[in-house]
């Protein structure tokens, strides 16, 4: 029976503290079948990945797959670099914008899309420790603000 939806496998939670996000795009993966059957067992890391561009290809690294337990001597290697499926198109755009500032594409999620795999990339230019500091401010600035909403609609205060 086909998938259908969209079901998540792995977020990358530090890449939106670390990085101010500018836009994202959604790419195919090329794996092998035990990676496949251990990303269908929830088995991923996004924790180090990064991607880039070299000869026209866009490269996803540092990616971690486990090896598969019921795999035999077929089965993959946990850090191999794995190809990102894109159209020649958003390569040639990312290449330019990559090259033009200090831009870096970081992994956002993995998911499978109605049975293939997806990761969702973004286009990222680094924060300074300032600018976290400063997210953090308006974050908790905000929470406070929600709470005393929530506290003077139930009468409270």
């Amino acid at each position: 029976m086909k998938e259908k939806g969209r079901k998540a496998i792995a977020t990358n939670r530090k890449a939106r503290h670390n990085y101010a996000i500018l836009d994202t795009y959604e790419a195919g993966v090329a794996l092998v079948g035990t990676e496949v059957k251990s990303l269908r067992d929830g088995k991923a890391s996004l924790a180090d990945a990064f991607a880039t561009v070299d000869n026209g290809e866009v490269w996803l690294r540092g990616l971690h797959i486990p090896e598969y337990g019921n795999g035999s001597w077929t089965n993959h290697a946990p850090r191999r670099s794995r190809k990102l499926l894109l159209h020649r198109k958003e390569i040639d755009g990312l290449v330019g914008k990559i090259r033009d500032g200090n831009l870096t594409l970081v992994p956002l999620s993995m998911y499978f899309n109605d049975g293939k795999v997806k990761v969702e990339l973004a286009l990222a230019r680094g924060k300074q420790a300032h600018d976290k500091r400063h997210d953090l401010a308006k974050r908790d600035a905000d929470r406070e603000i929600t709470r005393e909403l929530g506290r003077r609609a139930k009468g409270i205060r």
